[in-house]
């Protein structure tokens, strides 16, 4: 599959799909990228691979660390509910080849973590 420049990607997807908020899915790329970093200051490594729930958890930091009390809210007024809408915008991004996948990825590794 051909790799998409992310903006990109976005704008395809939300051609498409309009429930999650541009902002929720650019958050996720840094999201993202901050567990990434957190992933590879423990482990080590250049480019660790990030797991459905590690993503969700550097999600959920992330999203603590930069909205404080509020994160809650930023995500829900995003469309972003439950750990499932993360699934589902990182596999609507997958699709469209923003996103690169392992064999072992799926969407039920985003299944209610958080709500």
């Amino acid at each position: 599959m051909q790799k998409i420049g992310f903006e990109e990607a976005v704008g395809e997807i939300r051609r498409r799909d309009s429930r999650y908020d541009p902002d929720a899915y650019a958050f996720l790329k840094d999201a993202l990228d901050y567990s990434g970093r957190a992933k590879r200051e423990k482990e080590g490594g250049e480019y660790p691979h990030v797991s459905g729930r590690e993503l969700l958890f550097g999600v959920r930091d992330l999203a603590l660390e930069e909205f404080g009390p509020m994160a809650a809210t930023v995500l829900e007024i995003w469309g972003v509910t439950c750990s499932e809408d993360i699934g589902e915008m990182v596999f609507q991004l997958i699709e469209i080849g923003a996103f690169g996948k392992s064999e072992d990825d799926s969407p039920e590794d985003f299944g209610e973590v958080f709500s």
